[in-house]
């Protein structure tokens, strides 16, 4: 019996993941999926998954990292699968107004910039600590204005919706 139950949870999970996304976000996903789904089957397999790689220019990928990916998964990666994958991921993500509101403590006029060395300094020295090459990846992706200020908003709404406002 306890076999069904499972079976059945993972049924619900699946027809539910659809309501954990935006239909632009549905939509991101189903064109990485695409890409990433280089044979055209339906599923991503491993040999997708190096084939992904190799496109990406990485052509050493061990067969060992391409197992633990796949061990990821409950089962065979259709689209459902795939996106039940990313949910989860994203699952632990705080809500953007959260993550503002983190930011917001550096930034007490309200600007919505925060001054590069400064925060680069607060990254560096509290909790968590970044590491120099963290910031520097951090001011690559999400670079200093001319006045050498962070854009923290749109830093939030790129991790909580996974693009810039103005590419949309």
């Amino acid at each position: 019996m306890a076999p069904k139950k499972a079976k059945k949870k993972t049924t619900e999970s699946g027809s539910n993941v659809f309501s954990m996304f935006e239909q632009s976000q549905i939509q991101e996903f189903k064109e990485a999926f695409t890409i990433m789904d280089q044979n055209r089957d339906g599923v991503i397999d491993k040999g997708d998954l190096r084939d992904t790689y190799a496109a990406l220019g990485r052509l050493n990928v061990g067969n060992d990292e391409l197992d633990e990916m796949m061990k990821e998964a409950s089962g065979p990666i259709n689209f459902t699968i795939f996106l039940a994958m990313f949910g989860e991921k994203l699952k632990g993500t705080d809500p953007e107004e959260t993550i503002l509101n983190a930011f917001k403590i550096f930034d007490p006029e309200g600007k919505g910039v925060l001054r590069g060395e400064e925060i680069k300094y607060h990254l560096m020295s509290q909790a968590d600590k970044f590491t120099e090459d963290e910031i520097n990846q951090m001011f690559t992706n999400f670079p200093l204005d001319v006045a050498g200020n962070l854009d923290y908003k749109n830093l939030c709404y790129v991790i909580t919706h996974g693009e810039d406002k103005e590419q949309e």
